[in-house]
């Protein structure tokens, strides 16, 4: 389970990094800084399926909520949305760290 979780976090973050360098070379061109929004990139990747998601929201018992949740963070940036749960599922991957207590004599 932790080589899962560990592979996913590695993609994750290589597709956020990949996002990171769109949108510095899109800053360096335009002078400014430019963010592409996780709404943007999905709509330049595959419309038919933010619909479909959106359409799928529209149908559960807590809509409204789902729907405010999901327009708040189609507008973050990309690589921040899939960065951040990428570091996370990443570290949740790692073998547990040991402890090592070392005697007074051992110092």
């Amino acid at each position: 389970m932790r080589l899962v979780l560990r592979i996913l976090g590695t993609w994750l973050i290589g597709l956020a990094l990949v996002l990171l360098v769109v949108d510095g070379t899109k800053s360096l061109a335009a002078n400014a800084l430019v963010f592409t929004s996780l709404g943007g990139a999905w709509t330049q990747l595959h419309p038919p399926s933010l619909a479909a998601v959106s359409g799928f929201f529209e149908s559960r018992f807590f809509a409204d909520l789902l729907d405010a949740a999901m327009q708040a963070l189609l507008t973050y940036p990309a690589f921040a949305v899939l960065g951040l749960p990428g570091i996370v599922i990443a570290l949740a991957g790692r073998r547990p760290r040991r402890e090592r207590f070392l005697r007074q004599e051992q110092i």
